[in-house]
C-alpha cells in the first residue's frame, strides 16, 4: 500500500515538510560518504529556511498544550490505560518544556557560523560548491567520516525540540481519523465535505493500481483526479475504477 497526505492549511503543510527533511538529514548524516553528508548539510539548510516562520514554535507549544488537555479528561476512565494515559502525557510535557527551552529565534546558532553560511549561498547556486569555489569546505568534506557526523549532529541537535515536538502533532493528527473505502469511477471522484475541519486527507491504495492520486480540495469539496504515470510524458488520466482508501483527519 502507498500513502499519500494531503494537508488543508499552511500549517500542516509546514509540518509534513519539516517532517520529510528532519528524516532525510538523519538517513545521510548515519551514511558514512562525503557525498552523502554533503546532501545531510543542504538538506539542514532547508529546514533552517522552512523552520523560519516566526510562529511556528509558539503553534506547537499551543497545539501540545491543547492534546494535553484533552488527554488529562480520559483520567480515571476505565476504558483507558493509564499506563500508555500516563506515557503519552509524559511525552507531550517533555516536548513542550523542550520547545520552551529554546531561546532566541530558531535556526540562529547556523545564522551565526558565517562559514557555514558561505557554504548555504553558494549552493544555492547550481554546482556552487565546486572544489575551487570553497576550498574550506573542500577540505572539510575529507575529514574523516565521524569528524563529520560529530559536526553535522552538533548543527542538527538545536533542532530536535521542534522535530520531536512536531512528530507528535503528526502522530495524533494521523491517528485522529477512522479509514472509509472508496472507489473512483472512471478514475474520478468526489465529495462534498460542506464545511469540513478536516485538517488532512490520507489515501491509501495497492501499489499494483499503478496509478497517481491528483488531489484538490477545500472545506467544501475534495476532487480526486487519478492518473496513470506515462513514462517521460506527463500523467494520463486513467479509465479503470479506482479503490482506493481515505481518511480525514482533525485534531
Amino acid at each position: 500500500m502507498i500513502t499519500y497526505e494531503y494537508p488543508f492549511n499552511e500549517r500542516i503543510r509546514t509540518l509534513l515538510r519539516l517532517e520529510d527533511l528532519f528524516e532525510k538529514t538523519s538517513h545521510f548524516i548515519a551514511h558514512q560518504g562525503h557525498q552523502e553528508h554533503h546532501v545531510a548539510l543542504v538538506t539542514l539548510f532547508d529546514i533552517l529556511e522552512t523552520a523560519s516562520r516566526a510562529d511556528l514554535k509558539l503553534d506547537l507549544i499551543q497545539e501540545l498544550e491543547r492534546q494535553r488537555q484533552t488527554l488529562l479528561a480520559f483520567r480515571n476512565n476505565p476504558e483507558i490505560s493509564e499506563e500508555a494515559l500516563s506515557g503519552a502525557l509524559y511525552e507531550i510535557e517533555q516536548a513542550s518544556a523542550a520547545l520552551l527551552a529554546m531561546t532566541g529565534r530558531i535556526g540562529q546558532h547556523l545564522r551565526d557560523n558565517e562559514w557555514l553560511m558561505g557554504i548555504k549561498s553558494r549552493a544555492a547556486i547550481p554546482g556552487g560548491v565546486c572544489e575551487f569555489d570553497v576550498p574550506s569546505y573542500h577540505f572539510w568534506l575529507h575529514h574523516p567520516a565521524e569528524t563529520r557526523r560529530a559536526a553535522l549532529e552538533g548543527w542538527t541537535r538545536p533542532f530536535l525540540p521542534l522535530r520531536d515536538a512536531l512528530t507528535i502533532v503528526l502522530r495524533l493528527l494521523r491517528a485522529s481519523g477512522r479509514p472509509d473505502h472508496f472507489v473512483a469511477k472512471s478514475g474520478a471522484f468526489q465529495l462534498m465535505l460542506g464545511g469540513s475541519s478536516a485538517q488532512m486527507v490520507r489515501l491509501r491504495l495497492a501499489h499494483e493500481m499503478a496509478v497517481i492520486p491528483e488531489i484538490s480540495a477545500n472545506k467544501y469539496a475534495l476532487n480526486v483526479r487519478f492518473a496513470c504515470p506515462d513514462g517521460s510524458l506527463r500523467p494520463r488520466h486513467t479509465d479503470q475504477d479506482v479503490d482506493f482508501e481515505m481518511t480525514f483527519c482533525n485534531l
